[in-house]
């Protein structure tokens, strides 16, 4: 039954609160739904009057599912997935009530079980669904958030300088997005990523009937991966390199079947591949690049240290590209002219590529450039320009030009417009 009721002490604001606030008056229910121990039950019960935590009274969730419902509204129910049945109750409590907004929030950090009892009903036009990320670094404050990713979009920007802390960069990388980690050394919060990443493959995995060795082996490998369009029979491989025959120990029906269960419990990200608008009924499916969470996750299952991050800049970039592409998921999230998926990338024949796009319902887009050195800029400028040109100057293809486009640097310093159109900015910097 309904909980004692708290808001939560020391409450670090999130992107997601204005979302949640205008879902809350527009939908008769809200899900927050994403990665564990990020920040959803304190963001839902910051916005909530009421609670229930699902996993502390089981027998009665599941013996009568309505009675998780009881409380003053905004009612949070913690951890519904445990119990899918309450998504139908939920839903069959709006529909009996016209004009329901804003009386339940729901929390998840995974979906529910293919072997459970599945909710009836998708819940389309009563429950508002929100994707929530471990916290960027504007929330855990390593960002000054001056450049607004959406302010960009409305042709706003303006130059700003920030602290050059390689270090620093690398040590908020290893700490991660996690709200119990702000206070902590890297080494120390590592402990926490570590402790995510064994929980999963020890129960979570097994709870769902698969085998917690393989699940470890593909997360080192996606890890090891990090932003490759990696086939199955490219992950297998890697999984199992020193047997003689890898596809013998595991097939890509396998692996599909766990990096579906893997996403499931919101530990990876798959961004899909971009095509201009004119061109997507068209163009062939492009493989997804695969990410983890969070940064720290990819390098807890690389067993790595801030030291050796340092020392090892090639894998640093790859773990840096992570915490870019988490960053930039969050901040196109908040957008509320978002097209459908926050972030997507753009890879051609010719090798031509773009490391993220971003794209609002409208249409109109921009892409970037994902680099740690400062040195690179000019490089990742040139590429952004080739992608522009090549995909702009036919008239005919119909392709409008981006609204911007900018190369995200780690250890810069200046946000700053290089030329028309193309603008370096330091990921300290940037924001939603």
């Amino acid at each position: 039954m309904m909980e004692s009721f708290q808001k939560p002490q020391g409450y670090m604001p999130r992107v997601v609160d204005d979302q949640i606030e205008r879902y809350l008056k527009i939908f008769g229910a809200v899900e927050i739904a994403g990665t564990k121990w990020c920040g959803k039950t304190w963001a839902a019960l910051q916005h909530g009057a009421s609670v229930s935590y699902v996993d502390e009274q089981m027998g009665l969730a599941k013996a009568d599912p309505s009675m998780m419902l009881l409380g003053k509204q905004p009612h949070v129910i913690d951890e519904w997935q445990r119990v899918p049945s309450i998504w139908d109750t939920v839903r069959h409590e709006i529909d009996r009530t016209r004009g329901m907004r804003g009386a339940y929030i729901l929390t998840g950090s995974s979906t529910p079980n293919s072997g459970d009892e599945l909710p009836a009903h998708s819940g389309a036009g009563r429950i508002g669904r929100i994707r929530m990320h471990p916290m960027t670094l504007s929330e855990s404050g390593e960002s000054t958030g001056q450049v607004s990713l959406s302010g960009m979009f409305e042709g706003v920007f303006h130059p700003c300088v920030v602290e050059k802390d390689t270090p620093g960069l690398v040590e908020a990388t290893c700490k991660g997005g996690w709200p119990e980690a702000l206070d902590l050394d890297a080494e120390s919060a590592q402990l926490i990523a570590q402790e995510y990443l064994r929980a999963t493959f020890n129960i979570s995995i097994p709870a769902v009937g698969l085998d917690a060795d393989i699940a470890r082996r593909l997360v080192a490998s996606i890890a090891r991966n990090l932003g490759q369009s990696a086939t199955y029979k490219t992950l297998a491989t890697d999984m199992f390199g020193t047997e003689e025959s890898p596809q013998t120990l595991i097939d890509e029906h396998r692996i599909r079947e766990y990096l579906n269960a893997l996403r499931g419990m919101y530990l990876i990200e798959e961004v899909p591949g971009w095509a201009p608008p004119p061109a997507r009924k068209t163009t062939s499916p492009i493989k997804p690049k695969r990410y983890l969470a969070d940064p720290s996750l990819a390098i807890a299952a690389l067993g790595m240290s801030p030291e050796q991050l340092l020392y090892d800049w090639q894998t640093f970039g790859l773990v840096f590209e992570n915490l870019v592409i988490r960053d930039l998921c969050v901040y196109a999230r908040s957008m509320s002219q978002l097209d459908t998926v926050p972030v997507r990338y753009y890879r051609d024949d010719s090798g031509l590529e773009a490391d993220a796009i971003v794209q609002l319902a409208d249409g109109r887009w921009a892409a970037f450039e994902i680099k740690v050195s400062e040195d690179k800029v000019p490089d990742g400028a040139k590429s952004l320009k080739r992608l522009r040109d090549k995909l702009c100057r036919n008239e005919r293809a119909q392709t409008r030009p981006p609204e911007f486009m900018a190369v995200i640097t780690g250890n810069g310093q200046y946000a700053r417009q290089i030329e028309d159109g193309i603008y370096a900015i330091p990921i300290r910097a940037l924001g939603k």
